[in-house]
């Protein structure tokens, strides 16, 4: 996107218009604990693109590629191999430049694409239908929120402790407006007693699996009790790969599914974009958030793609929305299908068994490290050790010497400084793991 500079008097033009002072005055509902003066940046007023592009340069310099180093991070965010056919069919111009298919006749090409994406989530949630992609899995998850609040009518929503943080702050800041968000305390390693806290005002029940420490959950006495109580069970997944190996929710009990898709067919991307997905059962297919496209014949008998249901603003009136959603995530959507046509049913079970064959084999030798101990017993490719030390420092420390530990939880929640989330993929090999633990030999 390019640079459009304002001058003094196009700033002064604008404030005048719009009826407002002063720069501070156009923000005066923005709270005073919000805003950070401009003196912390601390900042040049000008500089020349050369030198720019020096200082540029010079930071960016600092950041070690995921690729370049042993990689253990996930927590939700996950390192899996992409094929180069996928990066070479998203390219092709034909899908590269579509948007969005506001004139479906015109755009049968991306409508299929979509038919066939919601197909194989729905298959691999084990719901029976899915919509066209939301933006990440944190905001699918704000948004079944919403969904059940809507169709019990209620407004409370329960989340379990082994939520991703960054998805139980979004759906506090985008749900929290409509009914109380009770969050369970944290448990690493061990399932909360959820149920005892569902009662007749609650909407739902969210409930991460594998969690965030990386446990594997057990949903259907949880689907059972919100059930007997009239309440949803939204289930969420971060490691989309984990159902290659795993029971789908839908099998589970669960109402709703939101995961996100970024393992599949999208890279690490500095955080994004992602892909967010959203499967749910028919009976609530009116109340689903964003697009559905559908197959159906033209008059001539002709197989064809329509948008079957577009319940947001753009499409209809703002009081009858079930989202402000402004679109899906195209062209990730388009990665998440090819990778995953790639794979086929066989394909993604070898991945999954893989990424479980991986995670074993680091477990084994994290635990046999002295002062280490496995706090997660059941786990897909992702697990958490406590540490003798914080975990913060390790970290920082084993960075330094090229090798990415993980995430240490104390990122993500107060009070679990020892702790560290690991990650272990297709992608990392045996000589990964010797760095690793020769360095946190070191280290603790």
């Amino acid at each position: 996107m390019r640079y459009l500079p304002l001058t003094p008097d196009d700033r002064r033009a604008m404030l005048a218009k719009i009826g407002a002072a002063d720069v501070d005055a156009l923000f005066r509902d923005v709270p005073k604990s919000a805003v950070v003066p401009v003196s912390v940046f601390d900042l040049p007023d000008t500089q020349g693109e050369l030198a720019v592009d020096r200082a540029m340069s010079k930071l960016a310099a600092k950041n070690v590629a995921a690729s370049a180093a042993p990689f253990f991070c996930g927590a939700g965010a996950y390192k899996h191999h992409v094929p180069s056919a996928v990066d070479h069919l998203i390219q092709r111009s034909e899908f590269l430049t579509s948007y969005t298919p506001y004139q479906p006749e015109i755009a049968q090409g991306t409508l299929q694409y979509l038919f066939e994406f919601q197909t194989q989530v729905a298959l691999l949630t084990g719901m029976e239908v899915a919509n066209a992609s939301l933006y990440d899995g944190s905001t699918a998850t704000a948004e079944a929120v919403l969904m059940a609040q809507r169709i019990t009518k209620r407004g409370k929503a329960i989340l379990s402790g082994g939520l991703h943080p960054h998805y139980a702050e979004t759906v506090e800041t985008v749900a929290g407006l409509f009914g109380p968000v009770e969050r369970t305390p944290v448990t690493p390693g061990s399932a909360e007693d959820i149920i005892t806290l569902i009662d007749d005002q609650t909407a739902c029940v969210v409930v991460q699996s594998p969690d965030v420490f990386g446990l594997i959950r057990n949903l259907r006495p949880i689907a059972e009790a919100a059930h007997a109580k009239g309440a949803l069970l939204i289930a969420v997944v971060t490691e989309i790969v984990s159902l290659g190996l795993l029971e789908p929710p839908g099998a589970q009990g669960a109402d709703i599914v939101a995961a996100e898709g970024q393992s599949i067919g999208n890279g690490l991307n500095f955080g994004g974009p992602y892909v967010g997905l959203f499967a749910t059962r028919e009976k609530f297919l009116r109340q689903m958030p964003g697009r559905l496209c559908g197959e159906t014949v033209d008059a001539e008998g002709r197989r064809g793609f329509v948008l079957t249901l577009s319940t947001r603003e753009q499409h209809i009136r703002r009081e009858k929305a079930t989202s402000n959603i402004c679109t899906n995530s195209g062209l990730c959507t388009l990665a998440f299908t090819i990778h995953l046509s790639l794979l086929g049913e066989d394909g993604l079970t070898r991945l999954a068994r893989l990424n479980h064959a991986k995670a074993c084999a680091l477990a084994d030798r994290l635990a046999a490290l002295p002062g280490v101990e496995l706090v997660t017993n059941a786990f897909f490719n992702e697990l958490t050790v406590k540490l003798p030390k914080p975990a913060g420092p390790i970290v920082d420390a084993l960075a330094a010497k090229g090798v990415i530990a993980g995430v240490p939880a104390s990122r993500l929640m107060k009070g679990q400084d020892k702790l560290l989330i690991l990650a272990a993929t297709e992608t990392n090999t045996d000589e990964d793991f010797d760095a690793l633990v020769a360095a946190l030999k070191e280290a603790i």
